[in-house]
């Protein structure tokens, strides 16, 4: 049901837009952290991705982008293959999606976004990439499974337990507890001398990509869940303020800001950007609706990313702190997945069904791949494209 927003003063969106951060802080900086990047940059880019974003929406839509899970896995992957900096340079194949994408929205309408990815195909690629990294998880709990278990229970409770806006920020209290339980049980394993190195105001460490095409082609095909992911966010946003986005200022335009975002992430070496689901639920707990409140929010994340004593921090923490966290955020997105094929009533009592699902997990989490010359392409963007073409080429099944 539609809540009625708020009205506040300027200083009291201030304060609500930095609370709305710390809700959205714990997942931006933890994508970073897990594929070899400095957090500060994750918060710049994000800072800044949301400025973007709200200069093509016109400023209309309420919505905060941070890093996105989904490309956590192909980054690893791409690193191995092309070196970090190439794996960025993907980024622009990711925004190149979204573009082209918010072109076909304005000419087609969303008829075409179905057609080509319906929840058949949609639900287990989302699953795919909760379990694609189901072993990155297990392999840093495993440096301490005491102060895993510690950070995955802290979470789960606050999860479970907790009321308003601490309900959201189950990822920052893990990490907390998690990171007290490692110093008073387990003293001398974190080594402070990167904190008392960095000064207090420092640009974060910026990673030049390098623009290829074989880490651009090996993105593309992981942008399509994010993609969709990005309609259904505009759509609860929507839900929460009672505004049709997707008519004002329009899906196309929602999507051309997300693209340039990560555009704008990949070229300054960050990762790249997604609507944050944390913030729409900060949003209908707290009844503020205000995009102002967002683009403080936004400000507020640039301003932390020149901090250098917070990044040098963020970097301290745990491996068996980050692997309890990830037990529970890698498990919680294959579950979206899950939840993806009940909540719009997917048959897998259809024979068409069950060889798109399937045959879509199989690829992804058997690790095919299909290479020509240096071009490889595999993991969750093979089995995209797998499940994208099955839908194309199987016949309906009469009713």
């Amino acid at each position: 049901m539609q809540q009625r927003p708020l009205k506040l003063s300027p200083w009291k969106k201030g304060i609500v837009g930095v609370q709305f951060l710390f809700v959205a802080f714990g997942a931006t900086v933890l994508v970073p952290l897990l594929i070899g990047l400095d957090p500060a940059v994750a918060l710049f880019t994000a800072g800044i991705g949301t400025f973007l974003f709200h200069l093509v929406t016109k400023g209309k839509v309420p919505i905060f982008l941070g890093s996105s899970f989904a490309f956590i896995a192909p980054i690893v992957a791409a690193t191995k293959t092309y070196g970090l900096a190439g794996a960025l340079g993907g980024m622009v194949g990711v925004a190149a999606v979204y573009f082209v994408m918010s072109a076909l929205i304005r000419w087609q309408g969303r008829r075409l976004l179905d057609r080509l990815f319906p929840p058949v195909v949609i639900g287990p690629v989302i699953m795919l990439i909760g379990l694609s990294l189901s072993g990155s998880a297990v392999d840093n709990a495993s440096h301490n499974w005491i102060v895993a278990m510690v950070s995955l229970l802290t979470a789960v409770a606050v999860l479970v337990l907790a009321r308003g806006l601490f309900k959201l920020v189950p990822v920052i209290a893990g990490i907390v507890v998690g990171y007290a339980v490692t110093l008073v049980c387990f003293p001398g394993t974190i080594d402070f001398s990167p904190v008392a190195q960095a000064g207090w105001l420092q640009l974060p460490r910026f990673v030049l990509p390098h623009i290829s095409w074989e880490p651009i082609l090996y993105m593309i095909p992981v942008a399509i869940a994010p993609v969709i992911e990005h309609v259904g966010d505009v759509y609860a946003v929507s839900a929460v303020t009672g505004q049709d986005y997707a008519k004002d200022p329009g899906l196309h335009r929602t999507m051309l800001g997300d693209g340039l975002a990560c555009l704008f992430s990949g070229l300054v070496g960050g990762p790249p950007e997604t609507t944050y689901s944390e913030v729409t639920g900060a949003m209908s707990i707290t009844r503020i609706t205000s995009p102002a409140v967002i683009r403080v929010t936004a400000g507020t994340a640039v301003v932390f990313s020149v901090i250098g004593k917070l990044s040098a921090v963020l970097q301290t923490i745990p491996p068996a702190v980050l692997g309890g966290i990830m037990l529970l955020l890698f498990g919680t997105i294959a579950g979206v997945g899950i939840n993806n094929l009940v909540v719009n009533k997917v048959d897998l009592n259809k024979t068409r069904n069950i060889i798109i699902v399937a045959v879509t997990l199989t690829v992804g989490i058997g690790g095919a791949s299909l290479s020509w010359g240096t071009f490889t392409l595999a993991g969750i963007g093979l089995a995209a494209i797998t499940g994208v073409l099955l839908n194309l080429i199987l016949p309906a099944e009469k009713s």
